[in-house]
Formats: C-alpha cells, structure tokens, sequence
C-alpha cells in the first residue's frame, strides 16, 4: 500500500468514510463475486472438495472454517462460530450437510474433515444420505496422528522427552544460549511445540546434525567453569548429551519417522494435488524403514502395526485407490498395477458410487 501511494506521488486524494463504506466495498465485493463465479464454473463442470478446518483461539472461541477445493485451487467459502455448538457427530452432519446444499450436492466429490470421533460419525451420516459423496479423513492428521502413536512407544517417547528437556534446559539460560550459538556457529536448535507432533522430528535432526558440537560444548572448558554445570539440572543435560544409547536412540527414531514426515510434507503441501500420490507414498515409505533396519523385522514391527491401523481405519480410501490408479506417473510404471485388487477394486467402487453409465464398459476394459 505504502508503495503504491508512492507511486502515485503527492497529493493522492484520500477516500473518504462514505468512499469505503459504500462505493469502494460494493467494488470489492463484486471483484471478489467474480473470482467466485469462476471457481463455481469449475465445481460444476468437473466436480469440487469442500474441506472443513476447526480450531479454537485464544479466547477459546471454536471456529469452523470452510473452504472449496478445485481443479482452479482453493476458495475460501464461510466461517461458522460454534462456540455455543454441541460438538456431537449428529450437529456436525447438519452443518456439513447444510454446507454441502449451499454448494449443490451434483458439484460435490468428497467432504474432507479431521477424523475425531464426532467427525468420523458425521462422516458416516453424510454418506448414508448423500449416496455419491465421500467423506474423507484429512490425510495431514491422520499422518501427524501415526507419528503421535509412534511417539508413545516406550523407547521413542523416553528418546524425544530427553531431547525435548535437553533442548529446553540450553534455551532457559542465557550462558547456555550463548555457548550453543559459538560452538555451533550461531545455528538454532528446534524448540518442541505441543500443536504439532512433527516438530518432534525436527528437534531431533536438528540436534542429530549437531551432536558433535553439543558434546564439544557440554565438554569444554567453557561449560565446567559455568555454574550450572554443578547443578543438578547440568549434570542431568551433560550425561544426556555425553550418553552412546541417547544418540542410537535418535538415530533409530529418525529412521522410522522420517519417511512419514516426507508423507505428511506431500499431503500438507500445495505443492501438487496429493490424492494421487498418497497410495504410493505410504507404501514407499514403509520399504524406506524396512530397508533402513536391513529386513530386521523386529526393529519396526511395532510401528508397522501403528502404520497399518490407521492407514487401514483411516487413510486407505476408494479415492485414494482410484486416484493411484489414474495416475498415469505410476499407472505406466507398474505393469502388474490393473491386477492390483485392492487399488482396482477402490476404483471400481468409485464408479459404482458416481453411478457413471461406462460402469461395465470400464471393468470390461480392465479385465481384458
């Protein structure tokens, strides 16, 4: 804005109350109106995602934001205050299928939420009433809640709270800030957030790809001349840092959380539409941990069964099997792909749901 005014040199006339009030809103309005019109061409013409997004603020006041998914990008669509809502699964279905009138249910593929247990409910209500809409789980939490079950596993949660108090006890003094900033040329460590798991992973690299520079610095000269170094909370940090097993502890976590957190990047990015690669990024992350502990399935059986109940509850939809199926990325790749029958029968089940008249042409075509 500041730019502009410049641009425009002295004596720019400023708008008035009234100006903003009436003439420049309805302008606004109708250059925001015409954006809509043509995401609503692409709704009717090729189908649309309507994505909700709940969250509570400071003053613990709960929104549900709604947005519209297309081939032309996302819209936002409206805001509901539900505040004073019974969060029940039965509310929830009213509103998401009140959302779904608003858009007209013929435009509508898939309805995307979190997959709490309420949301899970209203899922099924919208798809008992709704014939041809799916209603999906959002992939970014299904994956951020495996790295949250994997993180309970005794050996991975004892790793990333020693991590965590290491990181927090150098963070709460200044001595110890300034010492971490020279021995590792003034690079940061990642501080733990409680709202997202991930960040786990991150503070666990970050200190991996620091270790040699921690442990100079919890060994130095610097470090025993410092008074904390005496206290108990110290020596506590020092033995972390100077313990084998803490380091193998890492080094056997980031293995396994890895190849999920490049998922979770996939599906929580826009980088490109994730339906289509979602199938096959879980399965080429599963191969990454089995080849990272050499075939040793007793080093990640228990995460497979972490990964497998929620892709198989969750994650694993007709969607996805019909999406890894279209996408000709893979579809030429793999010439065993049409004899798939968990991916062909996830995509015939999508044509039967859109009740498509090709119904038999297609399975014709792919079975010969």
């Amino acid at each position: 804005m500041v730019a502009a005014i410049g641009q425009y040199e002295p004596h720019l006339p400023i708008p008035s109350y009234h100006d903003i009030k009436v003439p420049l809103l309805k302008k606004e309005v109708e250059y925001t109106e015409n954006l809509i019109k043509g995401h609503r061409e692409q709704w009717v013409k090729y189908g649309c995602t309507i994505m909700s997004d709940a969250w509570t603020d400071r003053k613990q006041k709960y929104n549900i934001n709604f947005f519209i998914n297309s081939q032309v990008g996302t819209m936002f669509l409206k805001s509901v205050d539900g505040s004073d809502f019974v969060k029940t699964g039965e509310n929830i279905f009213e509103l998401l299928d009140a959302t779904v009138e608003e858009v007209g249910e013929e435009n509508v593929v898939q309805v995307v939420t979190d997959n709490g247990s309420n949301y899970v409910l209203a899922g099924k209500l919208l798809e008992e009433k709704r014939k041809h809409i799916y209603w999906t789980p959002c992939a970014a939490h299904c994956i951020d809640l495996m790295l949250e079950d994997i993180g309970k596993l005794p050996l991975i949660r004892k790793t990333i709270r020693r991590a965590i108090n290491l990181v927090g006890f150098i963070y709460a003094y200044s001595s110890t800030l300034s010492l971490l900033r020279n021995f590792t040329n003034k690079k940061e460590l990642v501080r733990h957030a409680i709202t997202r798991f991930a960040t786990s992973y991150l503070t666990l690299e970050r200190l991996h790809k620091e270790k040699a520079n921690i442990r100079k610095m919890f060994t130095s000269d610097e470090w025993t001349l410092n008074k904390l170094s005496k206290e108990l909370k110290g020596k506590e940090a020092a033995k972390v840092v100077l313990m084998p097993f803490f380091w193998n502890s890492v080094v056997y976590t980031l293995k396994v959380m890895a190849p999920l957190v490049k998922v979770l990047h996939l599906v929580d990015g826009e980088r490109k539409l994730a339906m289509g690669y979602i199938y096959a990024a879980m399965d080429k992350a599963k191969e990454t941990i089995i080849k990272s502990f050499n075939n040793n399935e007793s080093k990640y059986k228990d995460v497979f069964a972490i990964i497998d109940k929620r892709w198989n509850c969750q994650l694993h939809r007709p969607l996805h099997a019909a999406a890894h199926f279209l996408n000709l990325e893979f579809f030429y790749d793999n010439t065993d792909l049409e004899f798939d029958f968990e991916v062909t029968n996830g995509l015939f089940e999508c044509i039967k749901k859109f009740d498509l008249e090709i119904t038999n042409l297609g399975q014709t075509r792919m079975l010969t």
